[in-house]
């Protein structure tokens, strides 16, 4: 894909961004699309974001676990940026015209505390760098049309993230067994999904390491004090405008959001 395409899009991207709407796939138009092309297209993207203001703050691992590949259809794992007006605190009220096909999904967020990066990124490498894990819910933002997309249209979309919700017990990696965390999701004071943070490839951490790894290729890595979505492990929920969504992480807290 030329120079030109890739800037076009990531220009679509951006308009369907502000006005809160869709544009049609980006692979029915052009089949031929990669996924390097779609990283490029997202990059394009963020450095539009970052001149116009925008703080880094994190990355988001998206496709981790077999729930969310059946979910989407799509087979490997992906990532995105995250930045600084997109992260909420636990309890706030998110105003639900900010997002387009709006869904959550339940994750853990890694705060690190020294830089990674690949190659040959490690499971142990990743829990050294790590201050600390703390519960998280990623609120889903999609502008490209979700049937028929492939993980191409996902990733130019930069992953289809929105924002992110923080709270419960933020707790060091080594006081806890990060793959038997387990979470239960109530929408509505009902619950709607359950799952165990093992399903994101059998520990989150390797997530992240992966993440490191993979950001090599692209000449770049995690830096200190970012914050990394390791990945969903239950399957996303749609939400409706006036939804109070609740996620008990049992010893490591409850999240609680409502959308307007």
């Amino acid at each position: 894909m030329d120079t030109d395409t890739i800037a076009s899009l990531a220009a679509e991207l951006a308009e369907a961004d502000r006005t809160r709407g869709v544009i049609p796939r980006i692979t029915a138009r052009h089949p031929d699309a990669t996924v390097e092309d779609a990283y490029a297209i997202q990059a394009v993207w963020r450095d539009s974001r970052i001149a116009a203001g925008r703080r880094l703050v994190g990355r988001k691992i998206g496709l981790t676990s077999k729930a969310m590949q059946q979910a989407t259809g799509i087979s490997e794992p992906d990532y995105g940026v995250m930045f600084d007006d997109t992260v909420w605190q636990n309890g706030s009220v998110i105003p639900f015209d900010d997002f387009s096909n709006v869904r959550v999904e339940v994750e853990l967020a890694f705060v690190l505390k020294e830089p990674l990066e690949g190659p040959d990124c490690s499971l142990f490498d990743v829990l050294r760098a790590t201050e600390y894990v703390t519960p998280a819910l990623e609120v889903l933002n999609s502008h490209i049309a979700l049937e028929g997309r492939t993980i191409v249209d996902t990733i130019a979309d930069n992953a289809a993230y929105g924002g992110m919700v923080l709270g419960g017990n933020p707790m060091r990696p080594d006081r806890i067994d990060l793959r038997w965390v387990s979470a239960l999701l109530y929408r509505n004071e009902s619950i709607e999904e359950t799952g165990v943070a093992a399903g994101v490839l059998n520990q989150p951490a390797t997530g992240v390491a992966w993440l490191a790894d993979k950001l090599h290729q692209h000449g770049a890595r995690l830096e200190a004090g970012e914050i990394i979505l390791a990945g969903s492990f239950t399957r996303p929920i749609t939400v409706s405008r006036g939804d109070s969504i609740l996620c008990d992480y049992g010893p490591m807290g409850t999240i609680t959001c409502r959308f307007t």
